[in-house]
């Protein structure tokens, strides 16, 4: 049997090709700028672009907060930015970050089918996504976009940073569904960024180590994520935007990036609240220079994916002389090392396994805001065809799957599962198998932290995004990532939506933006949203109506939460000669 390390591959391998088709498809087309005001920076001056639906929001795209990581200071910490001369042009974006591009049609199309659109739609996106010019993309790709509607006034505004998803190996902060104006229409300053993706934003090395000031590798993406908050500290006012209330939100490997920067000690003070959106690196075990049961050292995988294109021996230089398609396309011929695209814990950047620091509380002390949705293993379940990450693949035979379930959870709390999910009938097996699938994927994460900071005696507020597809014909649910046309009020024109759903719209925007403000989602006209607190187990779901719930899925979670806790101690005894005080 495999590992709970191992099915990573297939998680990772279907969020990558699922964010490309996802955000393709609840993407509409750029809306055309006209030139806007001009602002100087220390950088230089830029000239934002205006949308033309909101003309009193300003556009500032394409702004390098840190020097291009390519020759020498490729797999290095970010640089300082550059300055320029003459009037730069905000209108445009940069480019974005050099990615495997997976290009399935087939998982398109199921995608298409899965949310239940008429024939003549799934023709007309499916050659829409065919035709789709191909992205920009570059190593030299640390730029960020601004979006503000407060140049003019002299009262800072709060500041929400996006972080994307893709699974740390694909995806864009210029990518249009972020590109909307809902946030800013209720008083925030956007900013969205890219950050080093793949190999270049995560391989570690011994050479690089060697060649690093601080004796570590790995962990560039992440370290890109905190430049750009040290831009955003320094240069933000310029914008209108209060750099003591600043917010780091994502969704799925942006989401478990919030985490990860709440365990980075270089990231204290940057920002001073997180939204987690479907994800949370309590699963993470990748160590720089230790290995655990079943999985390899960072430095050793990293060596093993150079296989072919550099000698073991190779110094940092010749490493960094490797043209950047050449490591794309020896993604293709290691995949195993697509399960170690991940931040490190390196002793420095990341001092020790995220989960462990989220138990132990060596976490920033934020308030957070943290959910998942209802159906996030209807894209997951075909790939990795269990009901859980711990152990794959699971049997064919019903029977026989059964039996795998109590040989990871014991008797009585396979008892529990097998009835809370339905799992004892075969005919419901796999409806019920996908349920704990998301469970186990992301809802027991998100509520894990939640009692940690609870325990820090800081506030967190949980949701559960449940709102479905209105198609009778829908299969996928409150799929993974359907909350975030939401959040931006960029909803697809392919997409059928009611009154609700814009209602829905405007009170999820509300909540977001309030909690940006004060730390707290709550405000006039909208339902109350208690603070979590394990005792009362609250939710807010949003369904579309706005529905409260105490004890959401907790006896389920219970048992998942114990596995993951128990997960996690392991993963650390098998690196320390000494007890560990979180065992």
């Amino acid at each position: 049997m495999k590992t709970f390390l191992t099915v990573l591959s297939a998680f990772l391998l279907i969020a990558l090709i699922g964010y490309q088709a996802l955000i393709f498809f609840m993407t509409r087309p750029a809306a055309e700028l006209s030139a806007g005001p001009t602002i100087s920076l220390t950088q230089g001056d830029i000239q934002s672009g205006i949308d033309r639906k909101d003309s009193g929001i300003f556009l500032f795209n394409g702004i390098p907060y840190a020097a291009a990581p390519v020759g020498d200071l490729r797999w290095r910490p970010p640089a300082p930015a550059p300055v320029w001369k003459g009037l730069r042009d905000g209108r445009a974006f940069g480019p974005e970050c050099l990615q495997r591009r997976t290009g399935s049609a087939e998982f398109y199309s199921d995608i298409v089918k899965g949310l239940g659109l008429s024939w003549a739609t799934q023709k007309l996106v499916a050659a829409l996504y065919r035709n789709a010019p191909p992205p920009q993309e570059s190593e030299d790709c640390l730029y960020l976009n601004v979006r503000t509607g407060n140049l003019e006034n002299e009262e800072l505004q709060p500041v929400m940073v996006w972080l994307h998803g893709g699974s740390h190996q694909t995806g864009s902060g210029s990518s249009e569904i972020y590109q909307d104006n809902g946030l800013v229409r209720n008083g925030v300053v956007l900013v969205t960024i890219n950050y080093r993706l793949g190999p270049f934003g995560y391989m570690a090395h011994p050479a690089l180590s060697a060649d690093d000031p601080r004796g570590v590798s790995g962990n560039y993406g992440l370290l890109d994520q905190i430049a750009a908050l040290e831009w955003v500290r320094d240069n933000i006012r310029a914008f209108g935007g209060d750099p003591s209330n600043v917010t780091v939100f994502g969704e799925s490997a942006g989401a478990q990036s919030v985490s990860e920067l709440m365990a980075a000690p270089d990231s204290r003070g940057l920002f001073h609240k997180g939204i987690l959106q479907s994800g949370a690196s309590t699963y993470n075990t990748n160590i720089l220079d230790a290995a655990i049961p079943g999985r390899l050292s960072m430095h050793q995988a990293g060596i093993n994916f150079l296989q072919g294109i550099a000698d073991t021996d190779a110094d940092a230089a010749m490493l960094r002389s490797i043209p950047g398609p050449v490591l794309i396309d020896q993604i293709a011929n290691h995949p195993e090392f697509r399960d170690y695209l991940l931040p490190t814990a390196d002793g420095v950047v990341i001092p020790e396994i995220i989960g462990a620091a989220i138990m132990q509380g060596n976490i920033s002390g934020v308030p957070v805001l943290a959910g998942y949705n209802g159906d996030e293993g209807t894209l997951f379940y075909d790939e990795i065809n269990a009901p859980t990450v711990l152990q794959v693949p699971f049997p064919d035979q019903h029977t026989a799957r059964l039996q795998t379930l109590y040989d990871i959870y014991g008797r009585e709390d396979g008892d529990v599962l097998v009835a809370a999910y339905g799992l004892q009938s075969e005919q419901n097996y796999t409806a019920g198998a996908i349920d704990m699938l998301g469970d186990d994927l992301f809802g027991v994460h998100m509520r894990y932290l939640a009692k940690s900071l609870n325990q820090m005696g800081q506030p967190s507020w949980l949701y559960q995004f449940n709102r479905l597809p209105l198609s009778k014909k829908q299969t996928l649910g409150a799929f993974h990532a359907a909350e975030i046309s939401f959040v931006f009020d960029s909803h697809s024109p392919f997409l059928e939506r009611t009154v609700a759903d814009d209602e829905l719209t405007v009170a999820m925007g509300q909540y977001w933006a309030n909690f940006a403000k004060t730390g707290d989602p709550n405000g006039s006209g909208l339902p109350e949203w208690q603070q979590y607190d394990p005792e009362t187990d609250f939710w807010l779901t949003f369904n579309p109506e706005i529905i409260p719930a105490n004890g959401l899925r907790a006896t389920k979670l219970d048992i998942l939460e114990r596995t993951l806790q128990q997960r996690i101690i392991d993963a650390v005894a098998a690196t320390q000669t000494e007890p560990w005080p979180g065992a």
